[in-house]
């Protein structure tokens, strides 16, 4: 999974304390963590392909949420960012080399695919389990002054 999914989780989190409504540039959410603001913008249009996002061009301009966090998972965000493909892709290398097995009528299923193929499942069904509301209680309850201080942050530059 690439770092973008990280980027992309923090700035849903920061958008929705930074509060409802207000639109914040790629390039400001990107200052607050000192992340690359191009390739930060990518991914945050990638959220807005999903309906996760709202973008709006101007002076005022910028990302907003387009929806609640408990309306927002996990795995919305990794689907809008690395796709819906697994993550495993079995190759059949055990049909080629010495190894390989008769090629004709059906072959079994690669044991290591099933196997990878549920672990992707029970991933896949606990990032669809947990929202970005949940994950934001979390936040909090770790950092309570977390929200204050990036309403603060973002408020003295824009």
């Amino acid at each position: 999974m690439n770092e973008g999914v990280e980027w992309a989780l923090h700035s849903c989190l920061n958008l929705a304390w930074i509060g409802p409504g207000r639109a914040v540039t790629a390039a400001r959410l990107a200052a607050y963590h000192e992340l690359p603001a191009a390739y930060l913008n990518k991914q945050l249009q990638a959220l807005v392909r999903a309906g996760i996002l709202i973008s709006a061009s101007g002076p005022k301009g910028g990302f907003r949420l387009a929806r609640d966090l408990d309306r927002i998972t996990l795995m919305d965000v990794v689907t809008a960012l690395e796709g819906p493909e697994e993550a495993f892709r079995c190759t059949e290398i055990r049909q080629r080399g010495p190894g390989a097995g008769p090629t004709g009528g059906r072959a079994p299923e690669c044991a290591i695919a099933g196997a990878m193929g549920r672990a992707d499942l029970a991933w896949r069904r606990e990032l669809a389990a947990q929202t970005l509301d949940a994950v934001r209680e979390r936040a909090e309850r770790q950092a309570p002054d977390a929200p204050d201080r990036i309403r603060r942050w973002f408020a003295d530059v824009t």
